[in-house]
């Protein structure tokens, strides 16, 4: 790690633990300029406030009385929106890392706090912001200087942990190390020779900045700069054929807008974690299915979906009979198994875009967009019948499943559809189960 860029700079550092404060205030403080500290975030904005010229740098917790970490970085990022901001967390929550990502923070490190990991997290916030600095100390053309500051400019460049090129929006003119290592090329000749531009090599894939997209734009950096942070973001392949997931920040050179910075950091890692987190709060850990929290998301708008296309919608509930005693006899591994085996029962049995909800305990949900009483009542009994002639988990187990239907009419709404199914469940429970009954 480039430490050295540590030394000329100021950090206002935010958290609301007494200890952890100030232990990392000291030790930050022996790499760097200058610490401010803060207790909360009401505390943090104030102090920055009071100090924005002179402070480089943001390090702040999430959870704080009085104001949240996420609040204040808002706060300050209205004060001065290009002031580079680290959070330190154990927050688990993927909402954490979207609004994070909408705030403008630049990395994160997470607790208990890692002291190499922080100030690993503080150099990548920090370089590019001190790379433009260094670059606009020139004030010079590139243009007319570029032989003379060309080894001047290349230790700048290559000090720089994220990739780094510089462009005059047709052909790359500088790259650094970092760019060199990442596609196996021993310089910008030699990968000049293979792709004509940077945007050339980045990946064709939905939610992400593609070549095709770039190609029909009249100027392809000044699309991406009016983007928001949040949609800056190319998938690249690197000389190992591994895919790895940038964010992309742009800064002019010089004042012609002839000449662009483009800084490019790693955030797979961050990326894959936020999926990861989305998927565990949007599915169930045990069956792998939609969890009640991802049909809620869903349902409100298959319901609207259908009464503005005038389509069909069908919901079917259905319980496992007398599941208890599975339990009680064989125990919940037993029984964990079971479910598992459901599970796959009815994916097996539905169409990809069906929604299959394990609605909690031995009670499953499936949602049917563009599908009648009379389809419904088809899948239903296919997958009693499924269940009713299958054994189950190691033990072999034979069991039945109770079935409730109901199709959406008019004066439905999320209540009431549902509502119906549950009372068509009831009256197949109370009938005898292993049976269907269409509301």
């Amino acid at each position: 790690m480039n430490k050295e860029i540590l030394e000329n700079i100021s950090v206002l550092y935010v958290e609301d633990e007494n200890d952890v404060r100030e232990f990392t205030a000291k030790l930050l403080g022996s790499l760097v300029k200058k610490v401010y500290t803060a207790a909360n975030g009401l505390e943090g904005l104030e102090t920055f406030k009071e100090n924005s010229s002179a402070i480089d740098l943001i390090v702040s917790d999430i959870n704080m009385p009085k104001m949240d970490g996420l609040e204040m970085c808002t706060r300050i990022k209205e004060i001065n929106k290009e002031i580079p901001i680290v959070i330190t967390s154990a927050h688990n929550d993927p909402n954490f890392l979207k609004r994070a990502i909408d705030v403008g923070v630049n990395t994160y490190a997470m607790k208990p706090i890692d002291l190499y990991q922080l100030v690993e997290s503080m150099i990548k916030a920090i370089e590019p912001i001190l790379l433009k600095r260094e670059l606009e100390q020139l004030n010079v053309s590139l243009e007319s200087r570029v032989e003379q500051e060309v080894q001047k400019l290349k230790s700048i460049l290559d000090a720089q942990d994220n990739i780094v090129v510089v462009t005059n929006n047709n052909s790359l003119t500088n790259v650094n190390k970092r760019f060199l290592e990442f596609f196996n090329v021993s310089d910008i000749e030699e990968f000049s020779s293979k792709t004509v531009n940077i945007y050339d090599l980045f990946q064709e894939e939905y939610g992400f900045i593609t070549k095709d997209l770039l190609q029909k734009q009249e100027c392809w950096i000044s699309y991406i700069k009016k983007l928001p942070e949040i949609d800056r973001v190319v998938k690249i392949k690197n000389s190992n054929n591994e895919e790895r997931i940038f964010t992309v920040n742009i800064d002019n050179y010089d004042e012609k807008d002839n000449y662009f910075v483009l800084s490019l950091t790693d955030i797979t890692e961050l990326k894959e974690k936020s999926n990861l987190l989305e998927y565990q709060a949007s599915h169930d850990s045990l069956t792998g299915l939609n969890n009640r929290n991802k049909f809620k998301e869903i349902y409100g708008k298959e319901i609207r979906r259908g009464f503005r296309y005038k389509n069909d919608l069908s919901l079917i509930i259905f319980d496992l009979d007398f599941f208890k005693n599975i339990n009680d006899t064989h125990g919940h591994q037993i029984g964990d198994e079971v479910l598992k085996d459901i599970a796959q029962v009815v994916l097996g049995n539905v169409r990809e875009h069906d929604i299959v909800v394990r609605w909690g305990g031995e009670e499953f949900l499936i949602l049917l967009p563009e599908t009648s009483s009379e389809g419904s009542l088809n899948v239903a009994e296919k997958i009693r019948a499924a269940i009713e002639d299958k054994d189950f988990s190691s033990k072999n187990l034979r069991l039945t499943a109770s079935f409730g239907i109901a199709s959406l009419k008019d004066g439905d709404d999320e209540n009431t559809l549902l509502a119906r199914t549950d009372e068509a469940l009831y009256e197949a429970k109370r009938t005898g189960r292993n049976k269907v009954i269409v509301h």
